[in-house]
């Protein structure tokens, strides 16, 4: 359990070329880190106030394996459980872990990811559970296509579309009512190999091709 405020943490975190510094509280005894956690969890606390981390290496040149932080406090309701929990997993922590309990043999993610790599097999090696592979892979951009999810639910909340499955929309449900089928995305990939270079585009028209054949 650590107490650094998030500005002190970023500071202590070190820089690219420059090492990291344990954090003071950083060797807690264990019966003093279960409470602070059990307070942590009971909402004892404001945000900020306390973080769990896990305890790997400062010094490491992988700026993600310095202490990264797991549990955050949020004082937040949450969609599904609502006020019941007031800690929150970090993504890296929750990664591995999601993808072991949903039996994910091979956890495919983008490049951005690829440094993150050693953290998500740290965290599953330590708790001992099925290993999924995480394999990282350059993004596919079609031209003039709108694939960022974060847009698409743009266009479906601001009623510009009918939903996700709208025949406009380039999602799995919105082409199948355009009666494009699956064998189609199976030789688009294929053809489209496994890129390795941050940003790969192609034209919508290859597309097309694949339909027609």
């Amino acid at each position: 359990m650590d107490s650094l405020s998030p500005e002190e943490i970023k500071e202590y975190r070190g820089a690219f070329g420059v090492p990291g510094k344990d954090s003071p509280y950083r060797n807690r005894s264990v019966a003093e880190n279960l409470e602070l956690f059990r307070r942590m969890r009971a909402g004892d606390f404001k945000e900020g106030e306390h973080v769990l981390r896990a305890k790997i290496d400062m010094q490491s040149g992988n700026m993600n394996m310095r202490d990264p932080v797991m549990y955050r406090i949020l004082h937040t309701p949450h969609h599904r459980t609502g006020d019941k929990w007031c800690i929150y997993p970090m993504y890296d922590w929750a990664h591995g872990q999601s993808d072991s309990i949903e039996g994910v043999t091979h956890s495919m993610c983008d490049f951005f990811y690829e440094e993150h790599r050693p953290l998500y097999n740290w965290f599953l090696e330590q708790l001992g559970i099925f290993h999924p592979r995480q394999i990282e892979y350059a993004r596919l951009n079609l031209s003039y296509t709108i694939l960022s999810k974060r847009y698409l639910l743009q266009l479906v909340a601001g009623g510009h579309v009918r939903g996700w499955d709208d025949p406009r929309m380039p999602t799995i449900a919105g082409m199948r009512r355009r009666a494009i089928p699956r064998k189609l995305f199976e030789r688009l990939c294929s053809a489209s190999a496994w890129p390795r270079t941050r940003v790969w585009s192609t034209s919508p028209s290859s597309s097309t091709v694949f339909v027609r054949n």
